[in-house]
């Protein structure tokens, strides 16, 4: 081989090498940022500090965080009347003659009974005696306004429960109950908002192992659903604060780390949450501190870019938002506004 050529091999191979190195570099540069290894972690990271400063304590019964009673402000209630003579009626018999769905078309439908021991209004239990029981339906819910054939359902419903322990019920004026079903209907509609601030990728994309280990830092703990993650309340029991979404298709591909996700949605249901969890203050410093970790922008639906200017005009909005519904008794995050807005 002459010099000639040999220098022509040397320098094919050089840009040869040049070319695996360019595509090594180009792949490895365009591959989704990973999780770090728990040792990285520990080099780099810190523990995250929830400051509850500024949040004020509220303590909940766990049975009042879980019941949803009869409430004439959101219900249409019937009475359900013993016979005078008769005696009280068992838990056990009142459970046996309990519809087998609690709804009626798409609003919730319950019955509760008299405890006659305790002196107050629950859900029928065994073990317990009950003097009197009344039934209601849901007036509104995210799906409108309780109409003519759900009120209808409700009166069949409550008059074969009557029936089944031989008491009478007495329902109240269907056109009067639907009439304030539209009304609590246009107040709900006109007082519901639902948040979302979207953070995409600058530059290299996320594999959901990142976005799962970043999305912790901030308080985020896994959903019961692939691609969605939830901030918990303070308070136990209470409904999540925010969830983050992802692509649930990235989550459950056979090889996550190679899954590229370019877009995360942090969302908020003002009505479900309770103002003093400090939801949209805590919403947007989330977002703002990922931003930051993970290279991204915060922006609104069509991919602008959100300056602080818009997001202080919305908290802003938010806390007229809140005392509305307090006026009208539906505070954010109460039982009555997690019915209402549901």
């Amino acid at each position: 081989m002459s010099n000639f050529q040999l220098g022509l091999a040397v320098i094919g191979g050089l840009v040869l090498l040049g070319l695996v190195v360019h595509s090594a570099w180009s792949a490895r540069a365009n591959a989704p940022m990973q999780a770090q290894t728990s040792a990285q972690a520990d080099e780099t990271q810190h523990e995250p500090v929830f400051d509850e400063s500024g949040f004020d304590a509220i303590h909940l019964h766990p049975h009042q965080a879980r019941r949803l009673p009869i409430d004439a402000l959101i219900d249409a209630v019937a009475a359900i009347n013993l016979d005078p003579l008769a005696e009280e009626v068992t838990g056990e018999a009142a459970l046996a003659a309990m519809p087998s769905t609690r709804r009626a078309g798409t609003k919730l439908f319950s019955i509760e009974g008299f405890n006659s021991d305790l002196q107050e209004w629950e859900t029928p239990a065994a073990g317990a005696r009950y003097s009197v029981f009344q039934a209601g339906v849901q007036l509104a819910n995210r799906s409108g306004a309780l109409n003519d054939i759900e009120y209808s359902e409700f009166v069949v419903k409550a008059q074969a429960f009557a029936d089944a322990i031989g008491a009478t019920p007495e329902f109240p004026e269907m056109r009067d109950e639907v009439g304030r079903a539209r009304e609590l209907d246009n107040f709900a509609s006109a007082h519901d908002a639902q948040l979302g601030l979207n953070l995409r990728a600058r530059n290299a994309s996320w594999s959901p192992g990142y976005v799962t280990q970043m999305a912790a830092q901030q308080g985020f703990v896994p959903g019961q659903l692939p691609g969605r993650m939830v901030l918990p309340a303070v308070v136990d029991g209470a409904p999540a604060v925010l969830s983050l979404t992802f692509d649930s298709q990235a989550a459950l591909a056979e090889d996550p780390a190679q899954s590229a996700i370019r877009e995360l949605i942090l969302h908020l249901d003002v009505p479900q949450v309770d103002r003093n969890e400090q939801p949209f203050a805590r919403m947007c410093q989330a977002a703002q501190a990922m931003a930051q970790s993970m290279e991204g922008q915060v922006t609104d639906d069509n991919g602008q870019p959100l300056a602080p200017q818009a997001l202080d005009g919305i908290a802003h909005e938010l806390q007229r938002l809140y005392d509305m519904l307090e006026e009208r008794d539906f505070a954010a995050g109460s039982a009555l506004a997690r019915r209402l807005f549901s």
